[in-house]
């Protein structure tokens, strides 16, 4: 089980390192790892569990902040009260953005990492709208449009599978400075 001891953090040169490509079918050693890597993202967001353990809450994880140099990256975003489902659940390996909006947007309460023990203020600026092309873990292509939320967490794991953290977004002359055109979300 994976657990806050076994992320790395920021300073960490893998963390800064280009991910290496997947090849299929995937080894007994990466099906076990991307199960764990969705495992903890659903026990960090049990309140039980994640105080047992002493998990941070997370909504995605990347193998990088695993210190493992491959393309592979776990999301799984709640639902909401309305409609409990999650949003987007599913383990990504060799995942790119295709196309993306012109569109921007940022979180209005910024961003965080689970490899990053600070707070970081500031906006982080990504496109609005993606689109993905990635495998599942038995190899099926999949491409898939997000938007809002979910493609901002996208972009964050797609980031660190190409060494950018996600305070590199942030302007560092004037940290809640945007574009007229960006929308912040809450």
């Amino acid at each position: 089980m994976i657990t806050m001891d076994d992320i790395i953090r920021e300073g960490h040169p893998t963390l800064r390192e280009s991910a290496a490509h997947v090849d299929f079918p995937l080894t007994d050693q990466e099906l076990k790892l991307t199960a764990e890597m969705m495992e903890f993202l659903v026990n960090s967001q049990d309140p039980e569990l994640s105080e047992k353990y002493n998990l941070r809450g997370g909504v995605g994880l990347a193998a990088p902040q695993l210190d493992i140099k491959k393309r592979i990256i776990a999301v799984h975003i709640p639902g909401t009260e309305e409609n409990p489902e999650p949003q987007l659940s599913t383990v990504m390996i060799n995942p790119k953005i295709i196309s993306h909006s012109v569109q921007n947007s940022c979180l209005s309460e910024g961003e965080g990492c689970l490899s990053v023990d600070r707070e970081v203020p500031g906006y982080v600026v990504r496109h609005t709208r993606i689109t993905l092309q990635y495998f599942d873990i038995e190899g099926n292509e999949h491409k898939l449009r997000l938007k809002n939320y979910a493609a901002i967490v996208v972009q964050h794991e797609i980031d660190h599978i190409n060494g950018i953290m996600f305070y590199d977004h942030i302007n560092p002359d004037d940290p809640y400075k945007v574009e007229n055109d960006v929308t912040l979300i809450s």
